[in-house]
């Protein structure tokens, strides 16, 4: 059963520090070849490194002191060599790591999108898109970031922390450790920092989501906003959360003025010491001026990668927040898994049979109850029910957007759950009231389910949809780019494209549920003899409240609580129904509408109740 993931900010639970990292660095074994090279490059960049403060300390000692000229150009010109080799080296390990590094990104983000593609209904009903959004964006990225650069950066400066430590103890032990002394201090302030600043900016991140998603939610929902004049109550509230990052970032600029400085005193404060102890030693000639200068250029490379190294063990903790939350999710078995032994989708015309199914979502009550139900292949059946009843789940159980609790749905004489998930689903269209477009071209939006159907095909869904006329009206035709979500059309529009896009994939069974629902009554009119053409030999489901709609089916099937309370005919169910008298009584009355010119007045049937037109000022 699908879990509804824990909370973003909350703290790593124990134990899963290693085990998450160890997870983490696996998505780097593909590229275990770049890794090694990459560090071969970064061992033979930190040697000739090494050798510039050496050469340095013999300019100054044999060439300087001395006054050798040609042993000065000598040394000068071995410098700038071991400079040039070292820029090769240190470019060569870049474009391998870097490509490392875009590669594991790559991977990643792809292997999280496709597994939520995959991924059940029932996980996204329990579990908020903003959250999922942050997990595949946002904590993507900290692993992201970790592994392609930080765990790179840190292998680099691991490697001259190491280097140089053993070079400065082969040259002058007693002076190394003077050097070094402030070391583990300042290794334990930048992972103090690290430690304490990490929940305050983590908070920062979460609240800084919610700021974002009021924002989204506000500039989406504008309309709403506008409409029910809420401009001030709405710029209050984001106001709230952004004081909320507002506060959270002084507090993390308090620590950082804090302990940053402080990571910068305690070099100096080592500096210090190496300068008196080391002063002393040339003034007692126990040390050489270049060998004095060349210890202090090789402790000063030091000072970078200790105060790095104790900041990145921070940012492994917090790469580890976020993988433990990538992983949560890449955790989640799909509820709705394809068949081992898969049974390949017969031909057919699309029957259905709902096997005495029950249903529920998670652990709440039964949405269905032992419900048997025969629909001949292309027939054309209407469920009508009070809301709740049950009819919308019945629709989502034969695609297998859930299984049913209990009993079988099978399609052509197949249990939907033997069948490849893609063919049946491919012989399925569906269109549902809250209809989704892409932000992409009235085309690409047709063609959805056959990206590769050809314009007449397009076009030819289109005009049966009774869509063709209204598209042909706009400024770039089939080209036209829809806005986000498809709110640059009407709703009319928008339910009349995502018709044209179900039946271009020529389906077995076709369902529609209340797809008339955000349409005129001309444009009802206009889909209904669409429709009536279409469903000819095609199974077919209407879900709707119209009866103008629900007169396209031959069968009508009345669910309440969850179960078939009738059965039948339009005739015999309005001599035998209660259900569907009622339902008939309260739906048969249509009323008065002007249609999408504004030149037509139709009036309502005698006894309607009053509508309001465009003015506000009631008709009948």
């Amino acid at each position: 059963m699908a879990t509804s993931l824990p909370p973003s900010d909350r703290a790593i639970p124990k134990g899963y520090f290693w085990r998450t990292l160890k997870r983490m660095f696996g998505f780097m074994g593909p590229y275990r070849r770049s890794l090694w090279v990459s560090i071969a490059l970064a061992l033979g960049a930190q040697a000739f490194e090494l050798a510039v403060p050496k050469l340095t300390g013999d300019i100054v000692d044999t060439a300087i002191r001395r006054k050798d000229s040609g042993r000065l150009e000598l040394l000068i010109g071995l410098m700038l060599v071991a400079a040039i080799l070292r820029f090769v080296l240190m470019t060569a390990r870049r474009l391998v790591a870097g490509t490392m590094a875009v590669s594991v990104e790559y991977d990643l983000r792809n292997r999280v999108y496709a597994h939520l593609q995959r991924l059940s209904f029932s996980f996204f009903d329990r579990n908020q898109t903003g959250q999922l959004m942050s997990r595949a964006t946002a904590d993507v990225g900290g692993v992201r970031v970790f592994l392609s650069y930080g765990l790179l950066f840190f292998t680099q400066y691991l490697i001259t922390i190491v280097s140089v430590l053993v070079v400065l103890l082969l040259t002058n032990p007693l002076l190394s450790l003077v050097g070094v002394a402030t070391a583990p201090v300042l290794v334990y302030v930048a992972v103090r920092y690290s430690r304490v600043s990490h929940p305050i900016l983590t908070a920062a991140q979460q609240t800084l989501a919610e700021v974002t998603t009021q924002a989204e939610e506000s500039v989406v929902g504008v309309r709403i906003v506008k409409a029910f004049g809420q401009e001030v109550r709405e710029t209050a509230r984001f106001g709230a959360r952004a004081e909320t990052v507002f506060a959270a970032n002084v507090r993390a600029n308090r620590l950082r003025a804090f302990y940053v400085p402080l990571m910068g005193l305690l070099p100096a404060i080592a500096a210090g010491a190496v300068l008196l102890a080391g002063g002393a030693m040339v003034v007692h000639q126990q040390l050489t001026l270049g060998e004095f200068l060349q210890f202090n250029l090789w402790l000063i490379m030091l000072v970078m990668p200790l105060r790095m190294l104790g900041m990145w063990v921070g940012q492994a903790q917090r790469a580890v927040a976020a993988g433990i939350r990538v992983f949560e999710v890449l955790d989640v078995e799909p509820e709705i898994a394809e068949p081992v032994a898969p049974t390949p989708l017969p031909t057919g015309g699309g029957a259905i049979r709902l096997d005495h199914v029950s249903f529920r979502y998670g652990d709440g009550a039964p949405v269905l109850h032992d419900v048997d139900l025969t629909i001949v292949a292309g027939s054309t059946v209407a469920l009508i029910g009070p809301t709740g009843s049950g009819k919308t789940t019945v629709t989502g159980l034969i695609p297998r957007f859930y299984d049913a609790t209990e009993g079988r749905v099978l399609v052509d004489d197949v249990d939907v759950r033997d069948l490849p998930l893609t063919d049946l689903r491919r012989s399925i269209g569906i269109v549902a009231e809250d209809t989704f477009l892409f932000s992409a071209s009235v085309r690409a939006n047709i063609a959805f389910g056959a990206v590769d159907a050809s314009d007449d095909d397009v076009q030819l869904a289109a005009q049966r949809a009774q869509a063709a006329e209204f598209i042909e009206s706009l400024p770039e035709g089939y080209d036209t780019m829809i806005g986000e979500r498809g709110l640059t059309l009407s709703g009319g529009q928008r339910q009349r494209i995502a018709i044209a896009r179900a039946l271009l994939i020529d389906p077995r069974i076709l369902i529609l549920d209340d797809a008339t629902a955000s349409v005129d009554a001309t444009t009802e009119h206009k889909i209904r003899l669409a429709l009536d053409e279409v469903m000819r030999g095609r199974t077919t489901i209407i879900v709707a409240h119209r009866l103008s709609t629900i007169a396209l089916a031959e069968r009508v099937i009345v669910l309440e609580g969850g179960r078939i309370v009738a059965d039948g005919t339009h005739d015999a169910l309005a001599a035998t129904s209660e259900t569907y008298r009622r339902i008939r009584e309260h739906g048969i009355v249509e009323r008065a509408f002007v249609d999408l010119d504004g030149d037509r007045y139709v009036a309502p049937k005698e006894g309607a109740p009053l509508s309001l037109g465009a003015s506000g000022r009631q008709r009948r």
